[in-house]
């Protein structure tokens, strides 16, 4: 049977020949339905920006000195924001189920793009015209180059707020979780563990996914969102420390069974979640056609 090469310094950590990688029960890949981020070069290059004017700053008059400094700032707020907003407006993109964010991001980085190129503009122009027109150039060219940031609910006509607010909390903090994973396991040093957590977290976001569908099921699935993800990232922080210190492949072994316990357990959870929501579908859809032939009985007699 053909074997993946592997050995200690392999990109998959120390799984060779005589040690076999272990595959998961679910088969699940750690990048089944990922997108690349939007959060890229195109918005890194935002924090550049506000160089230039620091430059024109410290080489004018002290007038200049204020101005610049201050669309230094406005410019480097703005790059923050729109990079919030971008990550913010992937998350919404990602859930069925989601909230317009309380603060458009990328909106308000575009207002203040226009509001530094305004200023930076009076540093170079005498008169206010071509300042506002930079400054209205430039925000008008943020806003087309970024898109403006949500700004409406997504799938939540007729479903019950109060539900959705409690899933919305309970898979936030599982989202903490995960996250506090992906950090604890870089410090491990191991890219092999840091792919099999990337793996489990895309798992986990897959019984997100189905709680925010049918937001009853979170009852069902609270343990896993918050008892046992807490439980994961502890013995994920635990494991990083001691691992780094020791690089025991005992440890590693016994972390990489629990990760395969956490795959085979959440993706699980998700399938009979799945299984009970189309079992009560079939159910309704059942219901109506009996209703509806009781409404409407066909006329079983002949001309």
């Amino acid at each position: 049977m053909a074997q993946r090469y592997g050995g200690k310094h392999s990109p998959d950590g120390s799984v060779g020949k005589d040690q076999p990688q272990q595959t998961p029960k679910s088969g699940r890949n750690a990048f089944d339905g990922a997108r690349p981020t939007k959060a890229g070069a195109k918005s890194n290059l935002l924090f550049a920006a506000p160089f230039v004017f620091l430059f024109k700053a410290f080489s004018g008059e002290p007038a200049g000195l204020v101005l610049g400094l201050a669309a230094a700032a406005l410019l480097m707020l703005a790059a923050w924001l729109t990079r919030e907003g971008i990550l913010a407006h992937e998350a919404y993109d990602s859930r069925a189920v989601a909230r317009r964010p309380a603060m458009p991001r990328k909106i308000v980085g575009s207002i203040l793009t226009g509001v530094a190129l305004a200023l930076g503009g009076l540093m170079a122009a005498q008169g206010l015209i071509y300042p506002i027109l930079f400054g209205l150039i430039g925000g008008a060219l943020h806003l087309f180059a970024f898109g403006p940031d949500p700004l409406a609910n997504k799938g939540m006509a007729g479903i019950d707020s109060f539900q959705t607010e409690r899933v919305a909390r309970a898979v936030d903090e599982a989202e903490k979780y995960l996250s506090a994973m992906k950090d604890a396991i870089k410090r491990a040093g191991d890219r092999g563990l840091e792919t099999s957590v990337e793996r489990f977290a895309a798992i986990a976001r897959n019984l997100f996914r189905t709680v925010e569908n049918d937001p009853g099921d979170l009852t069902a699935a609270r343990k896993y969102l918050s008892v046992y993800l807490m439980g994961a990232r502890d013995a994920t922080e635990k494991f990083a420390t001691l691992y780094s210190q020791t690089r025991n492949p005992t440890t590693r072994a016994d972390f990489e069974a629990l990760l395969i316990d956490l795959e085979t357990n959440f993706a699980s959870r998700t399938k009979a979640l799945l299984s009970n929501n189309h079992a009560n579908l079939d159910v309704e859809i059942q219901v109506l056609r009996e209703r509806l032939q009781f409404e409407n009985p066909q006329d079983k007699t002949s001309a």
